[in-house]
C-alpha cells in the first residue's frame, strides 16, 4: 500500500480506542525504542503518558503491553521471555502476543483461565533499526525511508535524546531554519550569512514538503561529515518531507552524486518530555566509522536542547496569535495549522 494511504485496521489486543480513551495522537506511529534497545529481556518505555513494555518473542519478532500485569498491577517490564510469552516477575503468569494469559501457575489444570486475565497489547512494528508503537487504529503507514535497503548507503543510528520539552517543540526546531548561523555557528551556520531565503510549503494530506537551499558549511577537522566532492557552488539543497505529527525524512546533496539522508523522529513521552531518534543515511564516507556522525550530531542536538527546553510554554501554542511570526517562519506556521486541520493541536 502506497505511503500517505489509510491503512486497514486489524483488531490485536484491547485497543485504546476500545477501552474509552480517545486521545487522537494514539491513531499515528510513534517511535519507542531503537531496535537493539530491545533484546532478550523486555523493555519499559512510556509513550503519550502510558506506561509500556515492549519485548521480543523466540522469533525475535517485537510485541508490545501495557506494563501491567491485571492481578497485582506488577510492572511487566520486570519478568522475563519464554519462548512466545512474556511472564510476570510476581506470581508467573504469562501472557502471549495478544495480551491474553494462557498459564497461571496458581491454578489446577482442570480450572478455566478467567476471561479477565488479559492485558493490553498494542500494533508494534519494527521499521529502520526502531521500534514503533501504534496505541490506536492507525491512519497512515510508518513513513518511508527507502534508502534503509538501498545498496550504497551507510547507516548511523544517534543514540536517542531525551528533552524536557513537548515533542511539537523538537519538531519545530528541525524545521527552524533562522537558528544555524547564532546556534551552530562553525558547524551548520555562519553569523555573516543570516538571511533565510523564501521558501513555500507544500501540504499533500498529513504530510508536508518542503525545498530549501542554504549557505553550506565547511567540514571541520574534528567533524569531517559532509561530501568532499567537487561542488557547484558553496550551497546545500534540501528536500523536507515532515509527516505529521513528529517524523520528518530529510535529503541533502550539493549538486552531485553524494547524497546524506536523515530520517528523525520525536517519541511524546508526556506533554513536557519527548525523546528523539535520528538516522543518517549516506552514500560517500563509507569507510568513516559512526562515532563521527554519532559524536557531530551529539553536539548539534546538545547545542539545541539547551535553548529549546528554555522555550515557554513547553507545548507549541498552535493557535497562532499566541506568538509571533515572521516569513521565515513558514514551516512553522503550516505545521501548526496542519496539526489543528488533524486535531492533533
Amino acid at each position: 500500500m502506497g505511503a500517505g494511504q489509510p491503512i486497514p485496521a486489524t483488531a490485536r489486543g484491547l485497543t485504546l480506542r476500545e477501552a474509552g480513551q480517545t486521545d487522537p495522537l494514539t491513531d499515528w506511529w510513534h517511535p519507542v525504542a531503537w531496535s537493539h534497545q530491545v533484546g532478550s529481556a523486555p523493555r519499559r518505555t512510556v509513550l503519550l503518558g502510558r506506561v509500556l513494555v515492549v519485548w521480543r518473542d523466540a522469533e525475535r519478532t517485537p510485541h508490545c503491553f501495557r506494563d501491567l500485569c491485571p492481578h497485582r498491577g506488577t510492572a511487566l517490564s520486570l519478568g522475563e521471555v519464554q519462548g512466545d510469552r512474556l511472564v510476570c516477575p510476581y506470581h508467573g503468569w504469562a501472557y502471549r502476543p495478544d495480551g491474553r494469559c494462557v498459564h497461571i501457575p496458581q491454578l489446577p489444570p482442570e480450572k478455566a483461565i478467567p476471561a479477565g486475565a488479559q492485558t493490553m497489547s498494542f500494533r508494534c512494528e519494527e521499521r529502520y533499526g526502531i521500534i514503533w508503537v501504534c496505541l490506536g487504529q492507525p491512519r497512515y503507514p510508518i513513513p518511508a525511508f527507502p534508502e534503509y535497503d538501498q545498496a550504497g548507503y551507510r547507516h548511523a543510528h544517534v543514540p536517542p535524546y531525551t528533552w524536557r520539552t513537548s515533542a511539537p517543540r523538537m519538531v519545530e526546531n528541525f524545521t527552524d531554519f533562522g537558528h544555524f548561523s547564532f546556534v551552530h555557528e562553525g558547524l551548520l551556520g555562519d553569523p555573516g550569512r543570516t538571511i533565510v531565503a523564501a521558501h513555500d510549503v507544500r501540504v499533500e494530506g498529513h504530510v508536508l514538503h518542503y525545498d530549501y537551499t542554504r549557505p553550506d558549511a565547511a567540514n571541520t577537522e574534528t567533524f569531517p561529515v559532509f561530501t568532499e566532492e567537487e561542488r557547484t557552488d558553496d550551497r546545500r539543497r534540501t528536500r523536507y518531507a515532515l509527516h505529521l505529527p513528529y517524523t520528518i525524512v530529510e535529503h541533502i546533496d550539493w549538486g552531485g552524486k553524494d547524497g546524506m539522508v536523515y530520517l528523525f523522529a520525536s517519541q511524546p513521552v508526556a506533554e513536557n518530555r519527548c525523546v528523539g531518534y535520528c538516522l543518517v543515511a549516506r552514500n560517500y564516507n563509507l569507510d568513516q566509522p559512526d562515532e563521527v556522525m554519532q559524536e557531530f550530531e551529539r553536539v548539534i542536538f546538545g547545542q539545541d536542547q539547551r535553548v529549546v527546553e528554555s522555550q515557554r510554554p513547553s507545548l507549541v501554542p498552535f493557535d497562532l496569535a499566541a506568538e509571533m511570526h515572521m516569513t521565515f517562519d513558514a514551516v512553522a506556521v503550516a505545521y501548526r495549522r496542519s496539526m489543528r486541520a488533524e486535531g492533533l493541536a
